[in-house]
């Protein structure tokens, strides 16, 4: 059964979440408003879907969320609302920091290749305004500095110099420093990196060397392969959490058994330092050279559903989220409900070399995206700006009377904007479907023992 439509006409919860898991004959029924889930046999989801359910089955029911007063629902949501803004507004910021938009690699999908120029100010000075901005914009907030690019941690003493700087004025500020490299240059960093409280060190592999050489060659058509995995080997040795990235599509999601066995071989796996995410690689901002190539989310995750069933050892690299399913099977109960799933301008945001200020990491160097600037002088977008502060669930038309909002979030509202034109626009996850996924793959995990 797909929608709510049954439900509402029978006081059922506005939020119930409800579909057959995938490879089996039982179904799932969550809310994340009432904090519950479970997993219907054939029988009972029937009766469920049907309202012939026993007194025990609905006073049950009713306990849990799933039959709902609708007038104590609206109660229940707004003070979730209004609890999910006060923990954003008093959760940490990440702020991005882009000290070029250089890079020395020559990737096949690269969304910011269509970005150009380099300093012609003082570094220093920029440097100096951007930490102004932030201890007055948010001050008693806590945060930390991501330090992104282009690439941040190219060769020469230029750009160790732009590094060094941001890494001592976030020293003498306490604040932790994570930094997203593609890892050539890695090694060279990590004795600067010693010096500073650093969160953490994202770095791209793409797969086992000849898929990944195919993907993120240097300028010159060099392989970068070996010397990012000797990177990961020594940030890892030397003590700092190391985030591996697999950007996927359709060319490499097959070599990903091969690169999680390479990562097990490497003891990478079972560092406690070291983790992983999929991103997916999809059109952003300049094109694609191969769009064929290129999944949805929905395909993305039903391909490595598929994939894990024949390799499961893949689970060992790398667990993925599908949706809140991760979450459940992790943690014994459902997050929080999401009200926004978009950080931008709340508790993310991003500046660069230009003196320059944006509102994630999605717009950061975009021209026409810009919100303001820090330097030569401070000055703010304001309408823009509360356009996105201002946008989540309750916002945006379509999602207020969408069931799967509280995991959804409204999505991203960059990707919302370039679809739409409006940022108060959804950008639909499936969520659904990803719990038919998801919940399959973690239930199974459980029965069979592992």
């Amino acid at each position: 059964m797909r929608g709510t439509h049954i439900f509402l006409a029978m006081n059922y919860s506005a939020y119930n979440i409800y579909s057959q898991l995938r490879d089996s004959k039982n179904f799932y029924l969550i809310n994340i408003l009432s904090g519950n889930a479970d997993i219907l046999s054939p029988e009972e989801a029937a009766r469920f879907r049907e309202g012939s359910f026993s007194d025990e089955e609905k006073e049950t029911y009713r306990s849990k969320g799933y039959l709902a007063d609708p007038e104590d629902e609206k109660r229940r949501y707004r003070k979730a609302y209004l609890d999910f803004i006060d923990q954003r507004e008093s959760g940490e910021i990440q702020i991005f920091f882009v000290p070029t938009y250089a890079c020395n690699f020559n990737c096949a999908y690269c969304y910011q290749e269509g970005y150009s120029g380099e300093p012609d100010t003082d570094q220093g000075e920029v440097v100096e305004a951007f930490y102004r901005y932030i201890d007055e914009e948010f001050a008693g907030r806590r945060k930390y500095i991501t330090i992104f690019g282009g690439e941040p941690l190219l060769s020469g003493s230029l750009y160790r110099s732009r590094i060094e700087m941001l890494l001592e004025g976030a020293s003498r500020r306490n604040l932790d420093v994570a930094v997203v490299t593609n890892g050539y240059n890695l090694k060279e960093y990590i004795p600067l990196f010693s010096n500073h409280s650093i969160r953490e060190i994202q770095v791209t592999l793409d797969g086992t060397e000849e898929v990944h050489d195919r993907r993120r060659p240097l300028k010159d058509g060099s392989g970068t392969f070996q010397v990012i995995a000797a990177g990961i080997d020594g940030a890892l040795k030397a003590g700092f959490p190391v985030n591996l990235r697999v950007v996927v599509d359709k060319e490499n999601m097959e070599n990903l058994p091969n690169l999680a066995a390479f990562a097990g071989e490497k003891g990478w796996t079972e560092n406690p330092l070291f983790k992983t995410q999929l991103g997916r690689n999809y059109e952003l901002h300049y094109c694609q050279k191969d769009e064929s190539s290129l999944y949805s989310r929905l395909e993305m995750y039903q391909e490595l559903y598929s994939l894990i069933q024949t390799h499961p050892g893949i689970l060992d690299f790398h667990k993925p989220a599908y949706s809140i399913s991760r979450f459940l099977f992790e943690n014994g109960n459902l997050p929080e409900p999401l009200f926004d799933s978009c950080p931008g301008c709340k508790t993310e945001w991003a500046f660069d070399y230009r003196g320059t200020m944006y509102s994630c990491t999605a717009t950061v160097g975009k021209p026409g995206e810009e919100l303001g600037t820090f330097f030569p002088e401070v000055t703010r977008k304001q309408e823009l700006i509360d356009e996105w502060e201002e946008r989540d669930v309750t916002t945006i038309e379509k999602c207020r009377t969408c069931e799967l909002q509280l995991a959804c979030g409204g999505g991203c509202a960059s990707v919302a904007k370039n679809n739409t034109g409006n940022i108060h626009a959804p950008d639909c996850r499936p969520v659904r479907e990803l719990l038919e996924l998801g919940i399959s793959l973690y239930y199974n995990q459980i029965e069979q023992g592992a």
